[in-house]
């Protein structure tokens, strides 16, 4: 049960990025979703783009593992790694520009990372 919190949990972080550029532009990461998803649908080839299919790749992968009976840690590590791809690197980008929004939006998702990882280290491995 304690897993299926972890991959909801990452979940829901992974969707609280926000993101703010030049012309008072900004969006969290849950819009930015709806938007690709739906150019999914008309404009397929304009959605390729590493940025935007591995964090979805992630974020499908952890909702095949809220559905496991037992979620797989390695389909968990890649939805981690997916994710996290585009966070960290939102999170960096943050402190260089020195955007605090970014960087307190990122923090939830790392944070759910790292706690995931250390329980599934400490999970014994049979159980998978």
């Amino acid at each position: 049960m304690k897993s299926k919190f972890f991959s909801i949990l990452l979940l829901i972080t992974s969707l609280l990025g926000y993101l703010e550029w030049s012309g008072n532009n900004h969006i969290f990461l849950y819009q930015a979703e709806i938007e690709v998803l739906q150019k999914l649908l008309t404009k397929p080839i304009s959605i390729l783009h590493p940025f935007t299919i591995m964090p979805i790749l992630g974020q499908l992968c952890l909702i095949v593992t809220i559905f496991q009976r037992l979620p797989n840690k390695k389909l968990i590590y890649f939805s981690i790694f997916a994710l996290g791809i585009l966070l960290v690197f939102m999170f960096i980008v943050g402190i260089i520009a020195l955007k605090y929004r970014i960087i307190i939006s990122t923090i939830p998702f790392i944070l759910a990372s790292f706690m995931t990882i250390r329980y599934y280290k400490e999970k014994p491995t049979s159980i998978n």
